[in-house]
């Protein structure tokens, strides 16, 4: 391990709350087909072991946006990067995040697919940082809540690095 790294959640916590969120969304979505939009890049890992856990059908895809760049504070500008290739009109939306601190990210997300008119749209994220909130955003399907601190591991990164780590950690 990283000696600049506090391990914050553990690989087998992680492991156990993404089988109870799937098992959750898979019951509230009983007979339903989904949509899970995965913002690009952090979500990429908690989305490919999530969709694996959902016993419904499921059709995915991506949504890239960008607020931090190589900095470990958002910009609070939001930039749509890449966009969703499938059509959703009509569609019920699950929309996966890896964190949500200051909100306008989500905000961002979230407004932009509703403006393509889905039947509804549902937050999933697997970690909520309530003290950097700046936007009232409703989330759905929680992860975990963490103190205020900069994580890195499980698809977060920071320049780029540490996204392999099968674990979430803090930089000291």
């Amino acid at each position: 391990m990283n000696q600049n790294l506090d391990i914050l959640i553990t690989e087998e916590s992680i492991r156990k709350r993404v089988k109870e969120l799937g098992e959750k969304i898979s019951s509230d979505y009983a007979g339903r087909e989904i949509i899970a939009i995965g913002i690009l890049k952090g979500a990429w890992v908690f989305m490919s072991d999530l969709v694996r856990e959902i016993e419904i059908p499921v059709i995915c895809d991506f949504i890239g946006v960008s607020s931090y760049g190589d900095a470990a504070v958002s910009s609070e500008r939001v930039k749509l990067i890449s966009d969703i290739r499938i059509p959703i009109n009509g569609k019920e939306i699950l929309l996966i995040d890896d964190i949500i601190d200051t909100g306008f990210s989500i905000n961002f997300v979230k407004g932009y697919i509703k403006s393509m008119n889905p039947a509804g749209i549902k937050v999933c994220v697997l970690l909520d940082k309530p003290s950097r909130r700046k936007l009232d955003i409703h989330v759905d399907y929680t992860g975990f809540t963490i103190p205020d601190r900069f994580v890195v591991g499980y698809g977060l990164d920071y320049a780029e690095k540490y996204r392999n780590l099968p674990y979430i950690a803090a930089i000291k």
